[in-house]
């Protein structure tokens, strides 16, 4: 059995209020649940006390049995410090080339260094005399 700490949605329509809730991680968002563990009131400014409610113990608890957090709940749990902040993707694999302009872009650097190693060490090579031209 996996258990997940995430949110179950609440309230009406345009107007939402989660429940932090542990549960199953086979079961449906706003299903069945094992505990309610805190409420999430995205309507409430930020810095209203109410936005964000948490029962600490509780989770801590959860966290020590192995309850794995969703992505969101993280990073509310990051902030209250019961957990360590996440790094945040900042970079996916869709918006880069494909592998065969990889592949190009790779022969382009590589073909760029060898000029530039060419160019350097016809620099670094010590100018060769030049016998002078008397005819």
């Amino acid at each position: 059995m996996s258990v997940k700490i995430r949110m179950t949605r609440g309230g009406a329509k345009k107007r939402p209020y989660y429940r932090l809730v542990v549960a199953e991680s086979s079961s449906p968002r706003d299903g069945r649940f094992i505990e309610q563990v805190g409420t999430y009131n995205p309507m409430l400014p930020r810095e209203h006390e109410d936005r964000i409610r948490l029962n600490t113990d509780r989770l801590q608890a959860w966290l020590a049995q192995g309850a794995q957090p969703s992505d969101r709940v993280a990073r509310f749990l990051a902030d209250a410090g019961l957990i360590a902040k996440r790094p945040i993707p900042t970079q996916t694999k869709k918006n880069l080339p494909k592998a065969r302009a990889q592949e190009r872009m790779k022969e382009a650097a590589a073909a760029a260094q060898a000029v530039a190693d060419a160019e350097a060490a016809a620099a670094a090579a010590p100018p060769a005399e030049d016998a002078p031209a008397d005819a």
